[in-house]
């Protein structure tokens, strides 16, 4: 492997699948790998993904409901809903 300069996260795939499909899953990877903030304390980069939907911050320990990819989907920017165990 080692030349993945362009194609990034989906060089791992080589040659097979097509490139749309490894450009799609290579943004939706891009995006579920970045640093996020916390909506609750603010702080950036230790946001972290507990399963598909579930989101967690390292600092302040809150724990909340997100999209599969992103913790925070579009509904819940304006209805945010705390996980309490």
């Amino acid at each position: 492997m080692g030349r993945t300069k362009i194609v990034g996260i989906a060089g791992r795939f080589g040659p097979r699948y097509g490139s749309t499909l490894r450009k799609r899953w290579k943004e939706v990877m891009e995006k579920r790998y970045a640093d996020h903030q916390c909506p609750f304390c603010g702080f950036v980069g230790r946001v972290y993904r507990i399963s598909v939907g579930i989101w967690a911050c390292k600092k302040c320990g809150a724990t909340w409901a997100g999209a599969a990819y992103t913790p925070r989907s579009e509904l819940s920017k304006y209805f945010p809903t705390v996980i309490k165990r």
